[in-house]
C-alpha cells in the first residue's frame, strides 16, 4: 500500500527578494512519521518548514497536503485546523497570562463571537498538564524565563490539536531535562497519530528520535530516509564537514556520531 505523504513539494524554489536558498526541492514528508530537518545553518531548513505553513509562498513549483491539493488553495482558518507552526523566536506579548495565550491556538475553531466553548477550554487545560505548564496558568508570559516561556508555546500549538506539527528548534532555551521532556512528547504524540517535522540542531537526538531524516544542504535535499539509512560518516564529511566515527547509541540503538580529535602536533 502506497503511504501517504502529509506534504508533497515538487521542484519548489524559495527565498527571499532576489536571494535563493532553496533550490528546485523535491521532497515528501510522511504522514504518521516524525521527520527531523537536519543540515548546516543557512542550508534552508527553516525556510522550507515556513513555506509548509504558507509563511512563504514558493517563486517556483508547488506543494500539495495530504496529496489531495496545492495547500494555498486552503482557506487560512481552515488551513489552521491541519498545520501548526512553532517558529524560531516567536513574539512575546505584554500582559498577556499563559492561560490566554495558550487559548489562542483555539483561534481556528472560534465561533462568530469569539468565545472559547468548555471544549477549548478543556483542550487548553490538557495542553498545559502536557506540557507542565499548568502551575504558570495565571502568570505574565512577558515574567517567565526563556524555558517557561517555550514551554508556554508549544503548549499553545498543542491547544491547537492539529494534524500536522511542525517546529523549528523547539529545544532553544530549554535545560538538558526538558529537552528530552519535549522529544518524548513529540514521539507520543505521534504514536496518537500526528505528524511532526521538526528542526533540530543535535544530530544525536534527531538520530535518536526521528523516523526520518531530511538532510538539507546548500538549499538542496541532500538525502532522506531513517537515521541508519542516511546518517554515516560520508554525510557528515560532506554536509557538516565533520569528521566523525559513527558508533551505536547504547540506549537507543541509533547511530551517534562521535568527532574525531585532530591531531595537535
Amino acid at each position: 500500500m502506497k503511504e501517504i505523504a502529509a506534504f508533497h513539494a515538487t521542484n519548489v524554489t524559495l527565498g527571499y527578494q532576489d536571494t535563493t536558498i532553496i533550490q528546485s526541492m523535491t521532497a515528501s514528508i510522511k504522514k504518521g512519521k516524525l521527520t527531523a530537518l537536519i543540515g548546516p545553518n543557512g542550508c534552508g531548513k527553516s525556510t522550507f518548514l515556513k513555506s509548509l505553513v504558507r509563511l512563504l509562498k514558493p517563486s517556483n513549483g508547488q506543494i500539495q497536503l495530504y496529496d489531495e491539493k496545492p495547500i494555498h488553495q486552503y482557506k487560512d482558518k481552515e488551513y489552521a485546523k491541519y498545520v501548526s507552526l512553532l517558529p524560531q523566536t516567536p513574539i512575546v506579548p505584554e500582559g498577556v497570562t499563559v492561560r490566554e495565550l495558550v487559548g489562542y491556538g483555539r483561534a481556528p475553531y472560534l465561533n462568530t463571537l469569539g468565545r472559547l466553548t468548555k471544549e477549548d477550554k478543556q483542550r487548553v487545560e490538557d495542553a498545559m498538564v502536557e506540557t507542565g505548564t499548568e502551575t504558570l496558568a495565571d502568570r505574565r508570559v512577558d515574567e517567565l524565563s526563556g524555558g517557561q516561556r517555550q514551554r508556554v508555546w508549544i503548549a499553545m500549538v498543542l491547544a491547537q490539536n492539529t494534524d500536522i506539527i511542525l517546529l523549528d528548534e523547539p529545544t532553544t532555551y530549554l535545560d538538558l531535562s526538558h529537552q528530552y521532556e519535549l522529544l518524548h512528547l513529540l514521539v507520543k504524540l505521534v504514536r496518537q497519530g500526528k505528524t511532526v517535522v521538526v528542526v533540530l540542531h543535535d544530530l544525536s537526538q534527531a538520530c535518536r528520535y526521528a523516523d526520518e531524516l531530511m538532510v538539507v544542504k546548500s538549499g538542496e535535499l541532500y538525502a532522506q530516509g531513517s537515521p541508519k539509512e542516511v546518517f554515516t560518516e560520508t554525510m557528515l564529511a560532506e554536509v557538516f564537514d565533520l569528521d566523525a566515527r559513527i558508533i551505536d547509541d547504547p540506549e537507543s540503538h541509533t547511530p551517534m556520531a562521535i568527532p574525531k580529535i585532530p591531531s595537535l602536533s
